[in-house]
């Protein structure tokens, strides 16, 4: 059975924006197996099989074979998984990831059987809030990932804050939590809380006219305008872009076009 690690024993802090999940010190050991039912010490490393390992479903930032993807295959076939992934227990058994879904795609394709997780008790929530601060200062990530991503971090921490009682200040913490979520979304990702308004606002793009956003033909500037449209109108509009084989000018409103 392989080692974990090779090195001897390094003092580790792992980080995310915004977050500080625990240290620990890399031990030179055969990998532990997890158990089936979760560990009490929430937080030790554990050689996970990847068939044990199920994506998240609400994960917003695709898993594409693409040049860096090649990268990080050649990486784990000579170095290993270097930074361990993260997941949660799932109720019917196995694990959800939070953090490291390229990671064990990387590792499926390099022909590893298992990768060395973390395993953390996390609500609903954490979990989201968690996955999106894990990625979101990835490279290469498609304006309708950051979007969603942005979306998804909103919705939770607005959860997290509650639905306040009516008797309540409109200075409390709850309310102040509910209006402030996307300015501090915005601190997270080093962006406005308007840009991430106007991210979000990509969600109500029809799936074609995303896709041309993803794609570059419509810069994200008219893409704002165009997700202000009801549906029908945005129909319209890429049957027209179709039909003349033109996009809207990223520096003119497209209610002019």
């Amino acid at each position: 059975m392989q080692h974990l690690y090779r090195n001897p024993p390094i003092p580790i802090m792992i980080e995310a924006p915004g977050w500080v999940l625990f240290s620990y010190t890399l031990l030179r050991k055969e990998p532990r197996i997890i158990p089936r039912k979760s560990p009490e010490s929430i937080g030790s490393i554990y050689s996970i099989p990847i068939d044990q390992l199920h994506p998240h479903p609400d994960n917003p930032f695709g898993i594409r074979d693409d040049p860096s993807m090649l990268e990080l295959i050649e990486s784990v076939k000579k170095h290993g998984v270097l930074v361990p992934a993260i997941a949660r227990p799932k109720p019917d058994g196995g694990y959800e990831l939070v953090a490291g879904h390229r990671r064990q795609r990387a590792s499926q394709l390099a022909g590893l059987d298992s990768i060395p997780v973390i395993v953390m008790n996390l609500d609903d929530n954490d979990t989201i809030i968690q996955l999106v601060d894990c990625n979101i200062q990835r490279e290469n990530i498609l304006p309708s990932e950051r979007a969603k991503a942005y979306k998804l971090r909103m919705e939770a921490i607005k959860k997290k804050a509650g639905r306040p009682k009516k008797e309540e200040n409109q200075n409390s913490p709850k309310i102040s939590a509910n209006f402030r979520s996307d300015d501090s979304i915005g601190e997270l990702a080093g962006v406005s809380g308007d840009t991430i308004r106007n991210y979000i606002s990509l969600t109500n793009l029809i799936p074609e006219l995303m896709e041309m956003v993803d794609e570059k033909k419509i810069a994200l500037s008219p893409a704002y305008q165009i997700a202000a449209l009801p549906q029908e109108s945005q129909n319209l509009l890429y049957d027209t872009i179709e039909s003349e084989q033109a996009t809207p000018h990223p520096r003119r409103s497209v209610f002019a076009i």
